[in-house]
């Protein structure tokens, strides 16, 4: 019998914790919990027909008494109730509210050109937030595969307090992606309220403003009438994403006297298919970038509009992060951006090299991949591709995550536009952090044997000397992934690629900027902590002050780097350049200055690191920016 109960029991909690990682309606939890408890009931009203432990395999497993026979018959009813209760109480879809507070008190009306709207206050009113305001036509149906079009206007007074769906992408689990959230970020938090699944949509392009709630107080403090902006835009190798992600969401900036924007744009297929007939059917004869010319059309919004929300259109910073930064130096090159900002923040990636290593593909190579997209779909014709529904169309096996040369929004290969010096960002803060790529091969082995072979994939023929530079005897990082390949040289692979594939094209920026005398401050983020530590995408939570959303999981140390790097990044926005004051959490200015960072100029080429202690540092990686040099000047030639 205490087996019987142990195992009902079990299997109950495991089908709860089951429930809750699938996010499944909470109703779903009760009919979960009567059943658990009705087997138990069953099992104390029948203790004739519960076989000894000792005899459970006879009697049940082979069917040989009638007391075993209704015991199957209890458990597979039993086992049909839940999965039918799993698949009922699914979890709906939903939009992600815009502040986690419920039922949050509404703003003052604001008007645009569109139409007037409100936004909601946070829990303790610091900040007004605007989320999901629309910055062009749904670009569906004959919009897709063209540019984005002006949005449309409303009447009456529109209640902005929800962010607008994810733009389409592939989804898996939410069950898996609960995992990962326990054995990856280690973040996973058990809380009413999140039962359901954020909703997808080809019709994604909206943004969110988040403002102080006393815009004037901050812009007297500032000796100025509006406040100064930062315009976000996502990650996700321009396949996945969304603009209401914690840890870029912009409450804390904004509580500290910034106007801060973030933004969807289409994905994928969605957004970086390319082909000829739509380049000719187009006035502008692009085609293979959407979601660059969407993140343009948000920008644009943002400075025809961010006035109304106290913000100045003419002390705009673009920032973003993986393939957000490749995107922020795509609109730096862009003849189609210029005037509608003046820095840039730029994390962990970039298309400055002669030949980018990711998010960036030659035309010619664009059309051959649209080409696949059409065989794929048995189609001729992008009118054709335009019929086909886009919950099937993102099942696309095709990559489809890489901009590329139009002639309109961009016009050349990036780095020659640096070389000229027609680059618009007026002043740069970048950086990378220690553990770029070791996220990106965690299926890939590494071994003495296949080392220089793995280099070579992306390298060739310099392979060998990238393997001098960087020996495969190096040691193994200081932390890894549970579900890492390893290998005797992984450490050194990790070394080789986070450099390669991303703190390389900082290099080359950072250089760009120095020989055009224009400002640059690069960082190198090394803290580690039990969170992201000081993998790819690591620093976010402390530049965009979003800690304080994970509690437990970063220590006082933490707190004090990011109230740092967000004074940084505030400095930097309003004056181009990140020195001053620490900016205490109400958005005063402290007395304490913050450790001088150093601007790169030429015999300058230290990087701040950022950790417990911050200091200006050699770049680690130097020896191998050499080798990539070479490397990419074969190339071009």
């Amino acid at each position: 019998m205490i087996g019987y109960y142990i195992a009902v029991i079990l299997i109950g909690i495991l089908y709860i914790a089951f429930l809750e990682l699938s996010k499944n309606m909470l109703i779903g939890w009760f009919v979960g919990i009567i059943a658990t408890v009705v087997m138990i009931v069953y099992g104390y009203m029948s203790k004739k027909a519960i076989p000894k432990e000792d005899d459970f395999y006879n009697k049940v497993m082979k069917k040989k008494s009638y007391g075993g026979k209704k015991l199957l018959l209890a458990f597979l009813v039993f086992a049909v109730v839940l999965v039918i209760n799993a698949l009922l109480t699914k979890p709906p879809v939903k939009r992600v509210p815009a502040v986690e507070v419920r039922n949050p008190d509404v703003t003052d009306v604001i008007t645009i050109d569109q139409g007037k709207l409100t936004g909601v206050y946070n829990k303790d009113h610091s900040v007004k937030v605007y989320a999901g305001i629309p910055y062009a036509k749904p670009p569906v149906g004959e919009f897709r595969f063209k540019e984005p079009q002006a949005p449309n206007t409303w009447e009456g007074i529109r209640a902005f307090d929800h962010f607008g769906p994810r733009a389409m992408q592939t989804q898996g689990s939410v069950f898996m992606d609960s995992l990962s959230h326990i054995l990856g970020w280690h973040d996973y938090q058990i809380k009413f309220g999140d039962e359901y699944v954020e909703e997808v949509s080809e019709d994604c392009l909206y943004l969110n403003v988040f403002t102080p709630a006393d815009t004037e107080k901050f812009a007297q403090e500032a000796g100025s009438e509006l406040l100064p902006v930062v315009f976000y835009i996502h990650g996700g190798s321009l396949t996945t994403g969304q603009s209401s992600y914690t840890e870029y969401r912009g409450e804390t900036l904004a509580s500290k006297g910034v106007i801060f924007v973030n933004c969807a744009y289409r994905l994928g297929v969605f957004g970086y298919y390319a082909a000829e007939d739509l380049a000719n059917e187009s006035s502008n004869g692009t085609t293979g970038n959407y979601g660059l010319l969407d993140q343009i059309a948000a920008l644009q919004w943002v400075y025809d509009n961010i006035e109304a929300f106290g913000g100045d259109k003419n002390r705009i910073t673009i920032a973003g992060e993986s393939a957000g930064s490749s995107s922020v130096n795509a609109i730096c090159v862009s003849p189609l951006s210029k005037g509608l900002f003046n820095y840039a923040v730029a994390e962990s990636s970039g298309i400055a090299a002669k030949e980018p290593f990711h998010t960036f593909r030659y035309y010619g190579e664009a059309l051959e991949t649209g080409k696949e997209v059409r065989e794929e779909f048995g189609v001729t014709t992008s009118e054709e591709l335009r019929k086909i529904p886009a919950s099937k169309l993102v099942e696309t096996k095709t990559s489809n995550g890489s901009m590329t040369v139009d002639g309109y929004a961009i016009t050349e290969q990036p780095y020659l536009t640096y070389e000229k010096g027609r680059n618009h960002e007026k002043a740069l803060l970048n950086g990378f952090n220690v553990k770029e790529a070791d996220a990106f091969l965690l299926s890939t082995e590494a071994t003495q044997d296949n080392y220089v072979d793995l280099l070579s994939e992306d390298i060739n023929e310099y392979a060998n000397e990238m393997a001098q530079v960087v020996p495969s005897t190096l040691p193994q990082r200081d932390q890894h992934f549970i579900v890492d390949a390893m290998g005797d040289a992984k450490g050194a692979l990790n070394v080789a690629y986070s450099a390669m594939w991303f703190s390389y094209s900082h290099y080359v920026w950072n250089n760009y900027m120095v020989s055009h005398n224009r400002p640059a401050y690069e960082y190198y983020f090394t803290k580690t902590n039990n969170m992201l530590s000081n993998y790819h995408a690591g620093e976010l939570p402390y530049l965009y002050g979003n800690l304080w959303r994970h509690p437990g999981l970063y220590d006082e140390e933490d707190y004090k780097l990011s109230q740092i790097m967000q004074s940084y990044l505030i400095n930097f926005a309003y004056s181009g350049d990140p020195n001053g004051f620490i900016i205490n959490d109400d958005g005063t200015r402290s007395t304490e200055t913050l450790p001088v960072w150093e601007k790169r100029e030429k015999g300058q080429d230290k990087l701040l690191r950022l950790d417990t202690t911050i200091e200006m540092v050699d770049d680690p990686n130097n020896e191998i920016y050499k080798v990539i040099d070479k490397f990419m000047d074969s190339r071009v030639k």
